[in-house]
């Protein structure tokens, strides 16, 4: 059971190639206009695109169709907000972060639970899971907003353009304030929704490993 209906595989695919045809379009109008921004934030997006897939050929991780495609669209999103929706559309921003941050959530949560799974001496009650997604997510969330302060005092230092940039003090506290939203929804849900998830994960770490949980 999936918070939205689970695409096939061929299907999740098509939709992968089609948001990374747009990331390589970007690059390439950036390469072309001599727009730094764009080159850097789509070959970034691009590339984490490919995770998945190298996750499940280089370390035999197991990744549904529907979490690659989860992968793929947040950092796609973000990537065609910074070419032209973020300065276009007021929301848009809120809309990456809130998907940023449940994509955040849900590998924590992910990553906790195959842990648990995998190993008999570890137990993790429901309630802590909880609490773990929310504060996973509010300290990457500091942490980039930190990053960004960063990155906007050696723009302000050099005169290099940024691919990122804090827009205020109201921008940031609004920023994280959609993260926590991402992260509840994930919290509430994910623990229902992402077990088989971790359940597969976790039936690769045994296979890795040749052995059965401890």
């Amino acid at each position: 059971m999936t918070l939205l209906p689970r695409p096939s595989a061929r299907n999740q695919k098509r939709l992968s190639r089609t948001m990374q045809a747009v990331l390589a379009a970007i690059v390439v109008y950036g390469i072309v206009a001599g727009a730094p921004k764009a080159i850097s934030n789509g070959g970034i997006a691009l590339l984490i695109t490919f995770v998945p897939a190298a996750l499940e050929r280089n370390y035999e991780v197991p990744l549904d169709p529907w979490l690659a495609l989860w992968i793929t669209s947040a950092v796609f999103f973000h990537a065609i907000g910074s070419a032209w929706f973020y300065t276009q559309i007021p929301w848009w921003d809120h809309l990456t972060h809130s998907l940023s941050a449940s994509l955040v959530a849900g590998v924590g949560y992910t990553v906790l639970r195959a842990v648990d799974l995998h190993s008999d001496g570890i137990r993790i009650p429901s309630r802590f899971a909880f609490v773990f997604i929310l504060l996973v997510v509010l300290a990457f969330g500091v942490v980039w907003e930190l990053f960004e302060f960063g990155l906007d005092v050696i723009a302000g230092a050099t005169g290099v353009t940024m691919p990122l940039a804090q827009h205020g003090l109201d921008d940031t506290v609004l920023d994280l304030m959609y993260n926590s939203i991402g992260a509840l929804v994930v919290a509430t849900f994910g623990q229902a929704h992402l077990t088989g998830v971790a359940e597969r994960i976790r039936d690769g770490l045994l296979a890795r490993s040749g052995g059965s949980g401890e």
